[in-house]
């Protein structure tokens, strides 16, 4: 299921477009930010294929070594425990998973999916497998942990032409399908994850950006005033968003703990805002939370 925090990040690039974009259409930003949410969900599909759509073209190599006129003998007896596997299977005959990507028209291109097998049978990972007895499952989850997956820039750029929307999103992905996979039983019909963990966190992104974008004036008078001792020239765009998104959520959600909002939209802004931002973002925030729940 996708994480509250990565609802969090897909407001705060909403209220970024919202804002640049000159404040206009709500309604379209809303609808934006759901398309990006539902995005997500999609990467995490493809991203389950990917192994499937690998297994498929090793499968292909075999009957090729199989097919030549004069074989070798490894050709003729090739090792099979890679295609095998019964998770990838598993994976593979997943019908909640082939209607997905046919209903929402998601496929790897053959480079990609080449260029991962490559590096796939040149790892260590893969000759240790093949070499092994047992280890279907862990092999799965390694595979998608390995840096011919999380690391791969032609994977990465085929993302990024695919959706704008997918841009930081294959992390998020990879850890809603290590979940699947840990879940996974052998000669079990696959479980994909849900979507949300219940209506709350379906609700949770529209209403924190809907509230965010309301009082967006009021909550950045708020920062301001709690910034007096930074100088304000300084202080980063996205700052100011993470600053007044976090007010919004604490005035919106009060059954989340204060120190849960702070530590969330500091980790944040880490990531997606300048060097020591964090800094700002927790003595900002610090004081606007004894207020709030006063």
């Amino acid at each position: 299921m996708i994480s509250r925090r990565l609802l969090r990040i897909k407001v705060l690039k909403a209220m970024y477009g919202w804002l640049v974009g000159g404040m206009g259409d709500v309604k379209l930003s809303r609808k934006e930010l759901r398309a990006s949410i539902d995005a997500t969900y999609d990467l995490y599909f493809l991203m389950l294929w990917l192994i499937v759509e690998v297994r498929r073209l090793a499968a292909e190599r075999i009957e090729l070594g199989r097919s030549k006129y004069l074989p070798t003998e490894e050709e003729k007896n090739p090792n099979t425990k890679f295609v095998d596997n019964p998770f990838i299977r598993s994976i593979a005959d997943s019908e909640v998973v082939r209607d997905r990507l046919k209903k929402r028209k998601l496929r790897w291109s053959e480079d990609v999916i080449r260029d991962v097998y490559n590096s796939l049978t040149q790892n260590e990972l893969y000759s240790s497998y093949m070499s092994s007895e047992g280890g279907d499952q862990q092999f799965v989850r390694d595979f998608f942990s390995a840096p011919f997956v999380e690391d791969n820039e032609l994977l990465e750029e085929a993302l990024e032409e695919r959706s704008v929307l997918w841009s930081d999103d294959a992390g998020f992905a990879i850890i809603m399908v290590d979940r699947t996979l840990e879940k996974m039983k052998q000669g079990r019909p696959l479980r994909v994850v849900s979507q949300f963990r219940g209506d709350e966190d379906e609700k949770f992104a529209d209403r924190l950006f809907v509230a965010a974008v309301h009082d967006y004036d009021d909550n950045l008078r708020l920062v301001e005033r709690f910034s007096a001792n930074w100088d304000v020239e300084r202080i980063a765009l996205m700052d100011n968003l993470i600053a007044t998104t976090a007010t919004a959520e604490m005035h919106t959600f009060p059954d989340i703990p204060t120190r849960v909002v702070l530590d969330e939209y500091i980790e944040i802004s880490k990531y997606y805002s300048t060097h020591g931002s964090n800094q700002f973002i927790n003595g900002v925030l610090d004081k606007i939370a004894g207020e709030v729940r006063q």
